[in-house]
């Protein structure tokens, strides 16, 4: 996240409430994922405009931060964050009170998108947000986990495959109850993929390399090859080589409609140097 919220919404520390929300509007309307699906760096400059205007949009943060009271994540000095429970993963932090109702992008798109501002009423309750660190596999085919947030409350989240690290998962009404007779915040999950030694991903895709031993090149055959699904098993024509790929049909990223493929390229290797068949054969050819 970026540490001046006044920069990242390209306004000064004069500006009115009216200026602020124009110039998150102007970059809301630039970033938002809505409008730009599967761009991690928009994705990220929305979050840090979003972050920026939550603070900005509230008097009391607003003053708190020019204080330097709190940190641009709303945090107060020198707040560390608190501890996870799912894989070592979670952090999270509360947004505290002020006069911001809800999200701070909730108005604002609702304007974009056809809807219409809210009508005065009683406050949501605040929003809680956690860092989450899921699988490689989770992210590839997703998954239903139970998973232990920062204040020990246990919720059941439906991960859904294709997501990236960077992406904010939300649960409604999960967050902070309201304290003026309103509906309770919401808990948002901000992911992050773990990396995998076996796959790589790209789009839809996802690439591995596969070792194949030379006999197998030579005549052909099947290999066992590791899916996030698990293992299936791959022909092989002979007369391999390395660098050559072969395409698993619809192993890669399960999206419901056009689930991508797995690429395997083929890396020849010797079971044993030393085999002296081999040697011999090497010193007739």
């Amino acid at each position: 996240m970026t540490r001046d919220p006044y920069q990242t919404l390209g306004v000064t520390k004069s500006a009115s409430t009216e200026e602020i929300r124009k110039a998150y509007r102007k970059k809301a309307k630039e970033f938002h994922p809505d409008l730009h699906p599967n761009d991690e760096e928009k994705a990220n400059a929305f979050k840090e405009a979003s972050a920026a205007f939550e603070i900005l949009s509230d008097e009391t943060k607003r003053a708190q931060f020019d204080r330097g009271e709190i940190d641009a994540d709303g945090n107060p000095t020198g707040f560390a964050g608190a501890g996870g429970g799912y894989g070592g993963g979670f952090g999270g932090f509360r947004n505290q009170g002020g006069s911001f109702q809800g999200d701070p992008f909730e108005d604002i798109l609702s304007g974009m998108f056809g809807g219409q501002r809210r009508r005065a009423g009683p406050r949501k309750g605040a929003d809680i947000r956690y860092r989450v660190d899921i699988s490689f596999e989770d992210s590839v085919l997703g998954a239903k986990r139970q998973m232990t947030m920062a204040d020990n409350k246990s919720l059941n989240v439906s991960i859904p495959p294709g997501v990236t690290t960077g992406q904010v998962l939300r649960l409604k009404s999960q967050g902070e109850p309201s304290h003026t007779g309103g509906p309770p915040g919401d808990a948002l999950l901000e992911l992050h993929v773990r990396p995998n030694k076996t796959w790589t991903r790209e789009g839809a895709d996802l690439r591995m390399s596969l070792p194949l031993p030379l006999k197998k090149a030579v005549l052909g055959g099947n290999v066992d090859v590791a899916t996030p699904a698990g293992s299936v098993t791959l022909k092989v024509p002979e007369g391999s080589n390395t660098g050559m790929v072969l395409r698993l049909r619809n192993k890669g990223v399960q999206f419901k409609d056009t689930p991508g493929h797995l690429y395997v390229r083929l890396e020849v290797t010797l079971e044993d140097p030393k085999d002296e068949g081999l040697r011999e054969w090497a010193r007739q050819h």
